[in-house]
């Protein structure tokens, strides 16, 4: 008989874990089902109520006037030497000025941080980048090539092909994942770290598990799983899906904030409009089941996070949970009635909040 606490010989533990990691996917794969059941009844819907409206799909041509906004900055080009993708990004502010590297989210591009090119282009390098799949970034096709460790490896690539060994990092939703990867990964290349409605990863892992709610508003992790549908619901109804993420009462900008303008929705569907151009974006979570959990968990950098009370896919509760994870200073700052777009939704606040963050660390390193 074994004794209390007897670690279990090789063969039973090998059991244990292929049994787990079957239950898991079993788990991951049903919750797949439902979420394309769900999806399937919807699309069943909108053809029963409008079926000449349903497939409509409308590429557009020209790029709105604000995507070549001069304020903005300048249209830029970067190729990786290890993986050949280029990379395309928007650089405000002088050149060997500290650089400040901005992440965006899904489903969004290099324009979401429009607010913050103006605002911090006076005392920094700032450059808003086209993650790997995204607008005039290279997609790999095979998704495999999106797997998080590729993604963390582009970060510090291009840091390294702008000229910079260290950075501010800044991320928002999908790009907090990536920077909070990044921070744990390579300490050494981010001074300070600044994410926007997204928790550290571990906690995110943790928490879904334990909560249903917030395993429902993460949904379409599972739903994005399938090959080829999510992108084809995506442009059902002249992308109405997309347009409303950003404009319904539910999950969109404006409540109390900035509302997006028509211009700006049009740059929105001028991107992922084209022939292609959400099966990048997509891809990025096709892959995420097989990179989780992670292995090392702390952040020992300086690090703000802000958090919009109103988000429709982020539970609030997980933002205080963060704190565990960082073993420096750590500022959180809820805003209430902004939503998941936070740094478009409130960029004034959002702006002096990360002034405020910046240099109350400059002040602190001095002292």
């Amino acid at each position: 008989m074994a004794r209390p606490g007897a670690t279990c010989p090789p063969p039973a533990r090998r059991v244990m874990v292929a049994a787990r990691a079957l239950l898991f996917w079993a788990l991951v794969y049903s919750y797949c089902g439902v979420c394309a059941c769900i999806a399937g009844l919807r699309l069943l819907w909108s053809i029963g109520r409008r079926p000449g409206e349903t497939f409509r799909w409308v590429v557009r041509e020209n790029p709105p006037a604000c995507l070549n906004d001069p304020s903005l900055g300048t249209h830029c080009y970067v190729r990786i030497k290890d993986s050949g993708l280029r990379f395309h990004y928007v650089a405000a502010g002088e050149r060997g000025k500290p650089l400040m590297l901005l992440l965006h989210g899904f489903p969004e591009f290099w324009y979401s941080w429009r607010h913050q090119l103006r605002e911090f282009k006076s005392e920094y390098r700032v450059v808003a980048l086209d993650l790997r799949g995204y607008g005039e970034t290279d997609a790999p096709s095979h998704k495999e090539s999106y797997k998080l460790d590729c993604l963390i490896a582009d970060i510090k690539d291009i840091l390294e092909s702008l000229g910079y060994n260290k950075c501010v990092l800044i991320g928002h939703d999908w790009g907090g994942m990536i920077a909070w990867l990044v921070a744990i990964c390579y300490p050494e290349m981010v001074t300070k770290l600044i994410v926007v409605n997204f928790p550290h990863p571990s906690v995110f892992t943790e928490y879904i598990l334990r909560h249903p709610s917030q395993l429902i508003k993460s949904g379409y992790y599972f739903f994005f799983q399938m090959p080829w549908f999510p992108e084809f619901m995506f442009t059902l109804n002249d992308f109405k899906v997309l347009k409303s993420l950003f404009t319904s009462q539910a999950t969109g900008i404006g409540r109390k904030g900035c509302r997006l303008t028509a211009e700006d929705i049009e740059a929105y569907l001028y991107v992922f409009s084209q022939p292609g151009a959400l099966t990048g974006p997509i891809n990025h979570y096709r892959t995420i089941f097989s990179c989780l959990p992670l292995q090392h968990h702390e952040v020992i950098m300086p690090t703000l996070l802000l958090w919009g009370e109103r988000d429709a896919f982020m539970e609030v509760e997980m933002a205080e949970i963060t704190r565990i994870y960082v073993k420096n200073h750590f500022r959180l700052t809820i805003l209430s009635e902004a939503s998941h777009w936070l740094q478009q939704d409130q960029p004034d606040i959002v702006n002096k909040l990360i002034w405020t963050f910046l240099k109350e660390e400059t002040k602190r390193k001095r002292e």
